[in-house]
This record gives structure tokens, C-alpha cells and sequence, in this order.
């Protein structure tokens, strides 16, 4: 079983460009200042998240990050991976498998009611994934947002 480890603040050098070349490979431009600033509060051990490396911690092929919140709904603590990444050159081994396996047990071991996942559309690789991990679709839900931090847009 792969190991995943709570990230620390002394994790950014290993964390960061593993992000980075997360985004890379989505063609998103991003502000390293500003994504190292996002990360650091889960890092600290902020109750709103969590950031894991996935494999030795000292050279981790991966990462997790979640986020948590509360939901009525689901009867309390709920949380959502925000991001799942595996290196390019260690994917297709069943690693990001292995995590939707024991990630899920050791966030209800913590109290977590649901664990939630937001994936494209069209990335039917990832939805493949996810739904052999029991994640189901919902479809009588949208995804809205409305951004209201400092990059907010008003229209």
C-alpha cells in the first residue's frame, strides 16, 4: 500500500513544484508566490484542510489536498479532494487507486460524514477512477460558483 503522509510546513520544497507541474499539465498560469501562500495555511495545520504526500516523504511521487466543511445535509464534517496528482512517470501503476482506497477510511477514522470530488466532464480517465472507488455522480446537482476573494470578477 502506498504511503501517504500529512504534509508539515518543512514539505513546501517538495510539495510546491509537484503542484506547480500540476498546473502545468492543465495549462494554468499561476502565481508560485500565491500558490505557496494557499498552501501554506494546510501545511501549518489549518482545520480548514490538508495537504498529503503520496510515497516516501522524502521523495514523494505525489500529493493529495482537501479541503473541509460542514454540511447539514450530509450530518457534519465533509471534505473534498481539491487536488489528486501522481508524477507522470510513476501514473498508470494504480497508485492514485491505492490512495481513493485508504484515504477514504482514514478521513472517516477522523469523523468525515462524505468525501467529495469535483472532475471534467470530459476527463473520462479520471471519472473511471473515481466511480471504481464508489464515488458516484450527482446528477441532479450544478457545481456554481461565485468567487469573492481579491481575483473576484464582477460582471
Amino acid at each position: 500500500m502506498t504511503a501517504l503522509t500529512l504534509a508539515r510546513p518543512d514539505d513546501l520544497d517538495r510539495l510546491l513544484p509537484m503542484v506547480l507541474a500540476r498546473e502545468g499539465e492543465r495549462r494554468q498560469i499561476i502565481d508560485e508566490a500565491a500558490l505557496s501562500a494557499a498552501l501554506m495555511p494546510l501545511l501549518e495545520g489549518s482545520p480548514h484542510g490538508a495537504a498529503y504526500l503520496i510515497g516516501p516523504p522524502r521523495a514523494p511521487i505525489g500529493y493529495v489536498l482537501l479541503s473541509f466543511g460542514w454540511s447539514v445535509a450530509a450530518g457534519g464534517l465533509v471534505g473534498r479532494i481539491e487536488a489528486l496528482h501522481v508524477r507522470r512517470a510513476v501514473r498508470g501503476r494504480g497508485l492514485g487507486a491505492e490512495v481513493l482506497a485508504s484515504l477514504p477510511r482514514a478521513l472517516a477514522g477522523a469523523g468525515l460524514m462524505s468525501l467529495d470530488v469535483a472532475v471534467a466532464r470530459e476527463n473520462e480517465r479520471a471519472r473511471a477512477l473515481f466511480g471504481r472507488r464508489h464515488f458516484v455522480a450527482l446528477d441532479d446537482e450544478v457545481v456554481m460558483r461565485r468567487a469573492l476573494g481579491p481575483s473576484r470578477r464582477d460582471r
